[in-house]
């Protein structure tokens, strides 16, 4: 959650609400509300400021974590669908290379 993330930083550099809206030129109010996450999807320019002012990547603040209780093979095989997705290769392409080579290694068996 991004208003968890953004209440973490703020509190590792030892800044309050109010200070780090006046510096990132935010509301307070506004902020509060996305650290409490009453408001949950901010604009990207409010994140942008947010993040120059606690001096971490937009991504930081953005981004997804995976649960603990996924096993490490889970978490493997989700950090590769967010390779392929950020690579422009969709689902349907990883099939197709899937059957293609699931075709080619069965008839390389038969000539065995």
């Amino acid at each position: 959650m991004i208003g968890k993330r953004i209440q973490t930083y703020r509190k590792q550099k030892r800044l309050s609400l109010n200070e780090l809206a006046r510096r990132a030129g935010v509301a307070k109010s506004y902020l509060s509300s996305i650290e409490r996450n009453i408001q949950s999807n901010p604009s990207f320019e409010f994140i942008r400021k947010i993040s120059e002012v606690l001096g971490v990547k937009v991504e930081a603040l953005i981004k997804d974590d995976l649960p603990e209780e996924l096993t490490p093979s889970e978490r493997e095989w989700i950090h590769l669908s967010r390779e392929f997705k950020r690579q422009g290769i969709s689902i349907d392409m990883v099939k197709q290379f899937v059957e293609h080579y699931s075709a080619n290694a069965a008839t390389m068996q038969q000539q065995m």
